[in-house]
């Protein structure tokens, strides 16, 4: 049976095969050798890799507390993934991922190393958004995240639905995301990203999700969404599921921001930037805080919807629409309306509560 060792160098989780005397890291690419694997240490107690399904959500509520520290780190995990060569194929979405990798070096100074990009134009096999590749990067965004730290994933391509069996959803449907083999390998589901990078999450660890993709609303699975009207008034809908579940976190803190309503579509439009194809909601979320908006996270959805609103529809955003339809089979209501959503493990007032990443 494979044990589990901590990569020497990311100290990402990885299976060791029987026997095997060294073992090479899909993210990093380190050689963590074994002298003896019957001697290989046990992954550290912070590490929540592998167990987190099987701790209850009485065992989190009372997890132990622990001061943030003022001087935490940042890592970040960005996701562009465009399908080049395929029907689903998207514009904009390595223009996105590029655009968040400069915006948080330069904009909230996370180091470039501690920045992983998944894309298409990756050469190393390792950092192409495939499902296992991204599944892996997840694991490596959380792995030994220490209070005081700041994680950003940002994901740019495909989202979809499927029908949930569990009882956990208020509608029925778990939200998806597609990783470039999803035709083959499947889709990333809603609960499997909640228990790698939301559950596991300790106190004074802060997550931000920026989720660009059709149906992404509660893609999260966080068990509250802030609903907003025309007018900015605001309350937060309870999603946490009926069957008792845990969704929320260790102790830490989840928010995300995602590109529509879960039963809504994003568009890949050069509406928006009238130069490139960009993401309408990775737009208005760069747009928001280059403009001086993300003074609070009210400020800041509020400002994003604006920014959709506003723009022009342009045709290949009805195409991303159509290719929507296509992965989730549902149908064209309402052309490329989409209002982009928050999400967090806790309600909080988003009018006084400051946004920083």
């Amino acid at each position: 049976m494979p044990m589990l060792v901590n990569c020497s160098n990311c100290r990402t989780p990885l299976q060791l095969p029987p026997g095997a005397k060294s073992i090479r890291c899909a993210i990093c690419r380190a050689i963590t050798l074994i002298a003896d694997p019957h001697s290989a240490p046990p992954p550290p107690h912070h590490s929540t890799f592998g167990r987190s399904q099987a701790v209850s959500s009485s065992s989190y509520s009372n997890a132990p507390s622990s001061p943030s520290s003022p001087h935490g780190s940042k890592r970040a995990v960005i996701c562009g993934v465009s399908y080049r060569n395929t029907k689903n194929e998207l514009k904009g979405c390595i223009n996105d991922a590029k655009c968040m990798k400069y915006l948080l070096i330069n904009k909230f100074k996370f180091p470039e190393s501690s920045i992983l990009m998944l894309t298409e134009e990756e050469t190393d096999p390792f950092r192409r958004p495939t499902k296992h590749n991204m599944r892996m990067a997840l694991f490596w965004l959380v792995q030994g995240c220490r209070p005081g730290d700041s994680l950003v994933f940002h994901f740019s391509g495909h989202g979809s639905q499927q029908r949930n069996y569990s009882g956990d959803e208020v509608d029925g449907y778990d939200e998806t995301l597609c990783p470039t083999d999803f035709e083959s390998q499947g889709m990333i589901v809603d609960d499997e990203i909640n228990a790698t990078i939301v559950r596991p999450l300790p106190r004074g660890v802060k997550l931000h999700a920026i989720i660009d993709a059709c149906h992404s609303g509660t893609v999260l699975d966080l068990p509250y969404q802030c609903r907003m009207d025309r007018n900015g008034r605001y309350s937060w809908e309870d999603h946490r599921p009926r069957s008792g579940v845990w969704k929320g976190t260790n102790g830490g803190e989840a928010i995300s921001f995602s590109g529509c309503d879960d039963n809504q579509t994003s568009a890949d439009t050069s509406a928006l930037s009238k130069i490139t194809s960009t993401g309408a909601m990775t737009y208005s979320f760069i747009q928001a805080i280059e403009r001086g908006h993300a003074t609070t996270y009210g400020n800041m959805l509020k400002a994003m919807r604006s920014t959709i609103k506003n723009a022009d529809p342009a045709v290949d955003g009805i195409v991303t629409s159509l290719i929507s339809m296509l992965l989730t089979g549902g149908s064209l209501i309402g052309g490329l309306r989409q209002e982009p959503q928050l999400t967090a493990n806790e309600p909080f007032d988003v009018y006084s509560k400051p946004f920083s990443l």
